[in-house]
């Protein structure tokens, strides 16, 4: 199977900066995507950022300019560091994964880690 282990979420006054990591592990083959979601009580899930094995980015336009993702391949790890924020980007992060594995191609998201942005 897959693990996503997340970290690098907290509290953080608004303007500051946080980078939440993420690592995958388990019997992966090959990674296709890995990406930033995010998640309010109550509200779907919504995209955040998300970069391709060919290193291609896609960003909310929320986020744009303030955000940035990047992966480490040999680590299998994605990384979104966050500048400029804001208390609306007070959410719970998830990191998805879309990739081959020993059973097949398959979508995998972390537990979620706590964002916290105070005015």
């Amino acid at each position: 199977q897959v693990q996503l282990v997340e970290s690098g979420g907290g509290l953080v006054q608004a303007g500051g900066s946080l980078r939440l990591s993420c690592a995958a592990s388990g019997h992966i083959s090959s990674i296709n995507v890995m990406g930033w979601y995010r998640q309010a009580p109550g509200k779907q899930r919504e995209l955040v950022a998300t970069i391709t094995s060919g290193d291609s980015t896609n960003y909310a336009d929320s986020v744009k300019g303030r955000f940035t993702i990047s992966r480490d391949n040999a680590k299998n790890t994605v990384y979104l560091q966050m500048n400029s924020l804001k208390p609306e980007d007070t959410d719970i992060y998830y990191c998805n994964l879309r990739a081959t594995t020993n059973t097949g191609w398959g979508g995998y998201w972390g537990q979620g880690t706590q964002v916290t942005v105070s005015s």
